[in-house]
């Protein structure tokens, strides 16, 4: 049996399908009132619960052979209260229970954002960067994230768990109803903008890719202890990627330019601004969503490629279509 926290998700979601559709058990830890239907089509058994809550967590645990760890407070605005609570503390439930059901493999599912908010022309990092780097007062996502890191180390080298972690990209594909709606939308409006010159190489990755990675992590022998960047599907530019939907949704090329610095530097100020205010709702840009689009910094998922034999399931070109086409097919786009 294989559980997957984060099944309604988009990287979960897509772990669970190629899991079914090799034939293996999967149950999905999913919250009441959260949209089943996917994971129910597919056959997936569901669990109740919440990361939150201990005592469904330690249910859901029982007979589980591999736990595929995706959920996590996904976005760079809100309390902080609530980071800790579903990103580190879910995670500490997440790893008790695995160690009281003496599972044999906990795959969890970091992030790229886990190494800083490093920056750079022609830096290159791979999985031997130092966790946390740069990290402003505000990076509630990437701070859990790094904390609950840091937490199944603990528990793998006290032999209480056998850990396999991975770090995603940023990821686009079916089923993504939060990034890939609105860039589309900020397309077709004309309110998009390249953030510096456009040329810089982002780390993007299809979700099928992704949970194609993850499985192949959470199987290997040799992955046991090691960390992989599953981190993109090949070399794509800003401008490639944006002009790419662009195209693929009938609207015009992408040419206006913002200086990578001032859109940093603006995005902290609404940042300020949001805070002082109590604002709920994310501001229009934070400093975080400047760096995912206008970084210089490149992070290597050559180790992944090596031990574990792992390639993209799409080129860009086809990805980004697949993603489009469903989006306009599910979100009305």
């Amino acid at each position: 049996m294989n559980l997957v926290t984060g099944g309604t998700g988009l990287l979960g979601s897509h772990i669970a399908e190629q899991l079914r559709a090799d034939g293996q058990s999967v149950r999905a830890l999913v919250r009441q009132g959260s949209d089943t239907a996917f994971l129910q089509s597919i056959g997936c058994e569901l669990a109740y619960g919440d990361v939150t809550d201990a005592a469904s967590v330690q249910a859901a645990m029982k007979g589980v052979r591999v736990a595929y760890h995706a959920a996590a407070q996904v976005g760079d605005w809100g309390q902080w209260s609530q980071f800790v609570a579903v990103t580190i503390e879910g995670t500490r439930n997440m790893l008790t229970a695995a160690r009281d059901a003496k599972i044999e493999r906990f795959l969890h599912v970091s992030s790229l954002s886990t190494y800083g908010h490093v920056n750079g022309d022609g830096l290159v990092l791979d999985e031997t960067a130092p966790l946390g780097a740069n990290l402003y007062k505000w990076a509630y996502y990437s701070r859990s994230k790094v904390e609950a890191e840091k937490l199944a180390w603990e528990f793998h080298k006290r032999g209480d768990i056998q850990l396999t972690v991975v770090k995603p990209s940023w990821l686009y594909g079916p089923r993504d109803r939060a990034t890939m709606p609105r860039l589309i939308r900020m397309i077709k409006n004309g309110s998009i903008k390249l953030l510096g010159d456009g040329k810089n190489r982002l780390n993007l990755t299809h979700a099928a890719s992704e949970a194609n990675g993850c499985i192949l992590a959470a199987n290997s022998p040799k992955a046991v202890g090691e960390i992989y960047n599953l981190s993109d599907d090949g070399d794509i530019t800003q401008e490639a990627y944006v002009n790419t939907i662009a195209k693929l949704i009938g609207a015009k090329p992408v040419t206006r330019k913002v200086p990578y610095g001032l859109a940093y530097r603006v995005g902290f100020l609404l940042e300020l601004i949001g805070h002082a205010i109590g604002k709920k709702k994310p501001p229009m840009f934070t400093r975080y969503s400047s760096w995912l689009m206008g970084r210089r910094v490149f992070f290597s998922c050559e180790k992944a490629r090596r031990e574990l034999g792992w390639q993209p399931a799409f080129t860009y070109e086809e990805g980004l279509r697949d993603a489009v086409a469903w989006c306009q097919n599910n979100v009305g786009v």
